[in-house]
């Protein structure tokens, strides 16, 4: 089947997280620099997972791009992503509101490393779909970021219980791992003249 409503509805549902993010930014009463100083923890959540969602939507964007259509099991994939993706902004907020106390950085981590392994079993499926052999097969090879990744997230969520603003230097190393769309993807389009095997 074809992928278009896929990637709509996906595309939809990030532009909602993100909004649901922004929204939560409470505009100060004052016009003093201490009051935005007050809010600096709520702010720096908000850009690490302005980050993080953008990182997804990006590398969504081009891993849907490598490939020709979807199935039933892509489709509950996606939408497992996308549940995870959703409790971003509550996690976001109550770690920000918090000032990074440890319980809410856990949380954060959880959250994140389900994203990271929704996106993982998306990956698998698309491959299993179109092949070994496939363009995106090819591209991701042995998924050496998506694995290290996986790894620092398990690591910062254990860091967490000793302090949590270590758990979250872990969690921004990630962001800065995956800023980039990935490349792998693009290399192997450009070598198959962009369209997708």
């Amino acid at each position: 089947m074809g992928k278009g409503r896929l990637e709509a509805f996906s595309d939809g549902v990030i532009a909602i997280i993100i909004t649901i993010m922004v929204l939560e930014l409470k505009v100060p009463h004052h016009a003093g620099w201490n009051e935005l100083k007050q809010l600096s923890p709520v702010f720096l959540s908000y850009v690490l997972s302005f980050i993080y969602v953008g990182i997804y939507w990006n590398n969504h964007h081009h891993m849907l791009h490598a490939v020709k259509s979807i199935n039933g099991g892509v489709l509950w994939a996606n939408l497992f992503l996308l549940f995870w993706l959703s409790l971003v902004p509550f996690v976001t907020g109550w770690m920000g509101e918090n000032h990074f106390a440890q319980v809410p950085v856990i949380c954060y981590g959880i959250v994140l490393i389900m994203c990271a392994l929704a996106y993982t079993i998306l990956a698998r499926l698309l491959i299993k779909h179109h092949g070994e052999n496939s363009l995106l097969a090819s591209a991701l090879g042995n998924d050496t970021k998506g694995k290290l990744s996986l790894m620092i997230y398990a690591s910062a969520i254990a860091v967490s219980f000793i302090h949590s603003w270590l758990a979250v230097g872990l969690y921004v190393l990630v962001a800065c791992i995956w800023f980039l769309p990935d490349r792998r993807i693009e290399r192997k389009m450009v070598q198959h003249g962009g369209e997708a095997v």
